[in-house]
């Protein structure tokens, strides 16, 4: 076997092989022993036929099997003898070959840099700290009544408001005439819903139980019913009654229609929710600031095949965003070639990072376990009612899926580590504040 390196230009490594006819063939003579007790050929008693016979009749079989465990034995060698890690599926090019001569082969492949992890204990960071207020709370408890709003028949006479239902019948025409669909009775009206043609409700703000109006509108211009786009029509109303929606006393009561034992409950399950949403915010504020810190400490290169990936990537989801309505907002003024200047270095620094706490993982012996991974899986599973089972066999037929829901957990149990040895200053903030720091960092590189 030789093996003579090429090139070492940075991450990039070629080497040429050389494996000698005659090691094919021992490798060859070895598996041929393997196979000899377990094969049966007419004419000999099973497992006792000569080797010669057996490489007349599975020679060139056997051989592409010894060839091809003789090129991996030498490739993971290479690396291993030169203390090496390839970064990407190494590429091989055999060229020709013929049996009984040696077998020349170049192998092309990107390494794994050298990383150094920084001293983490010398990191010091900002963790904020928001509390629910009593207000937020109560601005929730409202929004709970409001949805829990109940139509009730209003018995005095009074004109309709916007958010009054009225009940009535309504029969329209476009130049006298009555046309199909529009017309129907006793229907349930909800003025200011926005659920009719524009201008309908609000020329009912004010009728009573009993009134008669004609309503005078245009339909618009892209309407679905091609007859009528654009077309003037008078609709004849009669209006039969009137309810309105009496959103309910926030109490005990309340708190059991939305599956709460009592209202101390469910304000201690908003405040915890609330709470729950600061914390997230507060904890991706502290991510991205050790981000900064972790990029700034370590200089090593990043394989420039994985930078390729992640920024196809990254540039396939931006050119969505180019063909989209908030294009300009994406595009910033600034033209496609510079968008790809920044997007790559974003890219080398999510490959340094990605590979910076695989490291840190690594070498700390931080883990992702099987109850890690249920619990992502059934947080999932949540997230589709009644296709949770879906979900399930999903990841069951699928294990190599399993690696997109453990990068992320491995991500943040690393994370974890590297705060536990930092230095983290708990400082107490409002939500303003945190919204604040949230909006000056939505443009900077995350990893």
């Amino acid at each position: 076997m030789q093996v003579t390196e090429t090139l070492a230009e940075g991450l990039k490594r070629e080497y040429k092989m050389v494996i000698e006819a005659s090691e094919i063939d021992a490798a060859v003579e070895d598996r041929l022993k393997e196979m000899a007790p377990t094969v049966s050929l007419p004419g000999f008693r099973p497992g006792k036929a000569p080797v010669k016979i057996l490489r007349q009749r599975f020679g060139k079989s056997v051989m592409g099997e010894a060839i091809d465990q003789k090129v991996r034995q030498v490739v993971n060698d290479t690396f291993e003898d030169r203390g090496l890690t390839p970064a990407i599926e190494p590429d091989i090019d055999f060229g020709e070959f013929e049996e009984g001569k040696d077998l020349e082969f170049t192998l092309k492949t990107e390494i794994m840099p050298e990383i150094e992890p920084a001293d983490f204990s010398t990191f010091e960071l900002v963790q904020l700290e928001v509390q629910a207020k009593d207000e937020e709370i109560e601005a929730e408890l409202n929004n709970l009544a409001e949805a829990a709003r109940e139509a009730t028949e209003v018995t005095e006479a009074r004109p309709a408001v916007d958010g009054d239902i009225l009940t009535i019948d309504f029969v329209g025409s476009v130049d006298g005439e009555e046309f199909p669909g529009g017309q129907a009775d006793a229907y349930d009206l909800e003025l200011g819903a926005g659920s009719f043609i524009p201008g309908f409700e609000e020329q009912l703000v004010g009728a009573s139980a009993g009134d008669e109006r004609e309503v005078n509108v245009t339909f618009p211009e892209e309407y679905g019913a091609e007859h009528l786009a654009g077309k003037a029509a008078v609709f004849k109303v009669k209006v039969h009654g009137l309810k309105e929606k009496a959103a309910p006393t926030i109490d005990d009561e309340l708190a059991k229609r939305v599956g709460m034992e009592d209202l101390a409950t469910l304000k201690a399950q908003i405040a915890e929710r609330i709470s729950k949403s600061y914390e997230e915010a507060a904890r991706g504020r502290t991510k991205r600031e050790l981000f900064d810190k972790l990029d700034e400490a370590h200089t090593f290169d990043a394989p420039p095949t994985l930078v390729e990936q992640e920024f196809e990537a990254i540039w396939g989801q931006v050119k969505e965003q180019l063909e989209g309505d908030n294009a300009e907002e994406v595009r910033e003024g600034k033209t496609d070639e510079e968008l790809e200047a920044e997007y790559r270095v974003l890219a080398v620094r999510r490959v340094r990072l990605g590979l910076l706490l695989a490291e840190v993982g690594k070498r700390n012996n931080v883990q992702v376990n099987e109850q890690d991974i249920s619990q992502a899986i059934r947080a999932q599973a949540a997230s589709f009612p009644g296709q949770e089972q879906m979900v399930y066999e999903f990841y069951q037929k699928n294990p190599q899926a399993l690696g997109q829901v453990q990068a992320p957990i491995l991500e943040e149990k690393v994370v974890d580590f590297i705060l536990e040895l930092a230095k983290v200053e708990k400082r107490p903030a409002t939500a303003g504040e945190l919204a604040e720091d949230d909006d000056a960092a939505a443009g900077d590189s995350a990893a």
